[in-house]
């Protein structure tokens, strides 16, 4: 069962895909439970990045309803490998630094056809790493990455304090989704005993495993040829999370 706070946030983010789908020549679909999945490893992890592996669940077909409602006008069929499926389970692949997540240990090739298959193995369709405090803007390591990649790559970016060495990093060009809750209220920090830290209320998400608090996420796919792929969250039955949405087509 997936935590409430996230079935607002996917409601929420599958409702902004809708509206802006005229800015996308793809779909892609991601299961509530796997995607929170994602997100627990993420918290487990910090401030480390990780790196995480899926694939298309060829039981799992897209309904053609709701491919037709997230289609706009850029919509380019083909676009990539596993286009038109679900995603199925995700797979931990590595944790490190920002360098590290993009290559897999030896271990994970066999030696043969090795520089063929990328910095990252081949290994898997789909992938996606985390921004520890930083957007979820491909770098133009993140770029050069996702030329090997066959489906598409994904960025979660996690705003949390205390950052540490980290401090949130925004300075970066590109479409920003937030994966929040339509209202979140802001919440009070205290400073020492008993004062307030007025000037850096932020919204508070909830507590990682690591002690963190998480102040905001963020969530964006897109193809190697740098064209930006919607993501829509999906529940058992394959509809999105808020689904019926008020179409206007």
């Amino acid at each position: 069962m997936v935590d409430a706070w996230l079935l607002d946030a996917m409601s929420a983010y599958n409702a902004d895909s809708l509206v802006n789908k005229d800015g996308y020549r793809g779909i892609i679909q991601i299961p509530g439970a796997t995607l929170e999945q994602i997100i627990h490893w993420t918290l487990e992890s910090l401030p480390d990045e990780i790196l995480i592996g899926l694939d298309a669940d060829n039981k799992r077909p897209h309904l053609p309803e709701v491919d037709h409602a997230f289609q706009g006008h850029e919509h380019e069929a083909g676009k990539f490998a596993g286009e038109g499926y679900v995603l199925g389970d995700a797979t931990i692949v590595n944790r490190g630094d920002s360098f590290s997540v993009h290559h897999v240990p030896e271990e994970w090739t066999d030696g043969i056809f090795t520089e063929s298959r990328g910095p990252r193995g081949g290994r898997f369709i789909h992938w996606l790493h985390t921004h520890p405090n930083a957007v979820a803007i491909p770098s133009k390591q993140d770029a050069e990455a996702a030329q090997y990649t066959l489906g598409v790559d994904m960025i979660l970016g996690v705003q949390f304090s205390p950052s540490g060495p980290l401090p949130w990093y925004e300075d970066a060009e590109g479409l920003r989704r937030q994966l929040q809750p339509e209202n979140v209220a802001p919440v009070k920090e205290k400073r020492g005993w008993g004062r307030w830290k007025n000037r850096s209320e932020r919204p508070v998400l909830g507590i990682a495993p690591t002690g963190h608090r998480i102040h905001g996420l963020e969530l964006i796919s897109f193809h190697k040829s740098g064209a930006g792929i919607n993501v829509i969250f999906v529940d058992d039955d394959n509809l999105p999370y808020g689904w019926p949405f008020e179409i206007n087509n």
